[in-house]
């Protein structure tokens, strides 16, 4: 589970769009945010490897498997945030995962992330869950301090996570 939100050094920022609508994701926003996950990956040195019929089925298709939400200035896709259910079985308690959240560099610092996460914890609470939950690598410290600056609380890391190839 990767979560990141910014890239490290500075970046230019862009005049405050005049009005930011926080949205449930639709099939025709499908390429910006595919452009806005290749540019995230970007951030981490990684290459998007996501097809728009991958993210058409999972976002929209028969068995929904992921949530998007998505930021829109001026009929432009100017952020996103990708949530995934989880699970506590000891605890019978549903949660989401935030597992992507990410701002175009050139609106950056204008508090979109903040509502784009404070949406995703709306879409969790009404969706029954008792939890929101997001993930940072150990050095993106800017990360971190959006994230506690939102509230969220640090927890440790235990043990490792193994995955297994089904195909």
């Amino acid at each position: 589970m990767h979560s990141t939100v910014l890239k490290l050094e500075p970046v230019p920022t862009a005049e405050r769009p005049p009005l930011v609508t926080i949205r449930a994701a639709r099939p025709g926003d499908l390429q910006q945010i595919l452009d806005m996950i290749a540019l995230h990956a970007e951030c981490h040195g990684d290459t998007a490897k996501l097809s728009a019929a991958d993210l058409d089925r999972d976002l929209f298709g028969p068995t929904p498997w992921v949530t998007a939400l998505v930021a829109e200035a001026a009929g432009r896709l100017i952020g996103y945030a990708l949530m995934v259910p989880m699970y506590r079985a000891a605890e019978g308690m549903r949660g989401m995962e935030l597992h992507q959240i990410f701002v175009r560099a050139d609106h950056r610092g204008h508090g979109i992330g903040h509502h784009i996460v404070a949406r995703a914890r709306e879409h969790a609470r009404l969706s029954g869950c008792g939890y929101l939950s997001v993930s940072a690598s150990t050095g993106n410290f800017q990360a971190h301090r959006f994230y506690e600056g939102m509230n969220f609380r640090a927890g440790p890391v235990t043990g490792m996570r193994y995955v297994q190839a089904l195909g």
